[in-house]
């Protein structure tokens, strides 16, 4: 991947505040011309003590970090990611943007240790996830729900259990996982192939036992992510959706009319999970913690995407707890009833709010329910 690294750049004035959010636990560094720099902090955005940053000086402090070819692509086209990296410390996700005030970043930190299922506090049944011989396992939800990471973890649950060749398609490549048991590839789109696809074509003359697609956006990186799967690879990767039967239809609706029913059957034939996530602050202790929807593509699952009937898929997780599968609603419940979430959180993102609305003591009128 191309990146920078402290190294190269040991008086970055940039490191100070990654060190800083390093240490308080922060997850992203904002840097806007314009403003103070502010950084998410148990998922709400919190002001740092300095000054406004003016365009030229903020500037200069992003250059300093940056490739001299990400700062190339970033003056023709407005936005860059790249990678940097503060050994012993973390990694970063950068992105350059223009904006009305002049530049801006903002900067994702991805931890060098990766954290097990437990550490995680996790469903026993995620790890399982990273030994299966073939298929399709997807993890979806919202930006900055931990798709990442969750990833991750079950990617290097493979990496310690499994003696394959693991390959990962990225934009920019987030955790590195080091050979283990396995030979580990990393590939970063526009930086190792021109993109998700070509890099898919090509992962298939390149002995791949499991394959990770950073992000499947668009018709052409699907349909290929589903003939490697329903052709003996392990293909793992993520969505922007937050339900299981929403990301099944995202995938079969991104096709023309014309080509979905044969992609519902083989849809149906390569699916083996749907892992939906959202992120919740913790009220207990220090932190966040994330509720689960869990699919698992049992026979019954396979009927209802080849028949059409995917809204019928909530029974189905309803009836499949002793599969491992369970609700998102159920995964926040159990949180709110440990006292690990607060009941307005709970109730903000569960599904059925009349569920949730006796934990409140004074329950909302949303004006989206009427």
């Amino acid at each position: 991947m191309e990146e920078r690294s402290r190294g190269e750049s040991s008086l970055a004035l940039l490191d100070a505040f990654f060190k800083f959010m390093h240490e308080v636990g922060g997850s992203d560094l904002h840097m806007v011309s314009g403003s103070q720099p502010m950084i998410r902090l148990k998922g709400s955005i919190e002001k740092i003590k300095y000054k406004v940053l003016e365009n030229s000086e903020l500037k200069k402090m992003l250059y300093e970090i940056a490739p001299e070819e990400k700062i190339k692509i970033f003056e023709e086209c407005g936005d860059v990611d790249f990678g940097y990296e503060i050994p012993n410390i973390a990694r970063y996700r950068a992105n350059f943007f223009n904006q009305k005030w002049g530049v801006g970043a903002v900067f994702r930190e991805i931890p060098t240790k990766i954290p097990t299922v437990e550490e995680l506090g996790l469903p026993l049944v995620i790890s399982k996830l990273s030994s299966l011989p073939k298929g399709l396992v997807l993890v979806t939800g919202p930006t900055g729900s931990g798709k990442s990471t969750t990833l991750a973890t079950i990617i290097d649950h493979a990496n310690r259990t499994r003696r394959d060749h693991i390959l990962t398609i990225e934009d920019p490549v987030e955790f590195v996982h080091m050979g283990k048991n396995c030979v580990v590839n990393h590939r970063e789109v526009f930086t190792h192939t021109r993109s998700f696809a070509s890099a898919l074509r090509g992962a298939l003359r390149e002995d791949p036992d499991i394959i990770m697609v950073g992000e499947m956006r668009d018709l052409e990186t699907i349909s290929l992510a589903l003939e490697a799967a329903n052709t003996g690879h392990l293909v793992m990767g993520t969505l922007h959706t937050t339900s299981a039967a929403s990301t099944i239809d995202r995938i079969i609706d991104i096709f023309p009319a014309n080509e979905q029913a044969q992609i519902r059957a083989s849809l149906a034939d390569a699916l083996r999970a749907v892992v939906a996530q959202s992120l919740f602050k913790r009220v207990d202790v220090s932190g966040r913690v994330a509720a689960l929807e869990i699919l698992l593509a049992t026979p019954a699952v396979r009927n209802l995407i080849r028949e059409g009937k995917v809204h019928q898929i909530a029974t189905i997780i309803q009836t499949g707890r002793k599969f491992g599968m369970q609700s998102l609603d159920d995964a926040i419940l159990d949180h709110l009833l440990a006292g690990r979430v607060s009941p307005a959180d709970a109730y903000t993102h569960c599904i059925d709010k009349a569920k949730f609305r006796q934990y409140l003591t004074s329950p909302p009128d949303d004006f989206t329910d009427v």
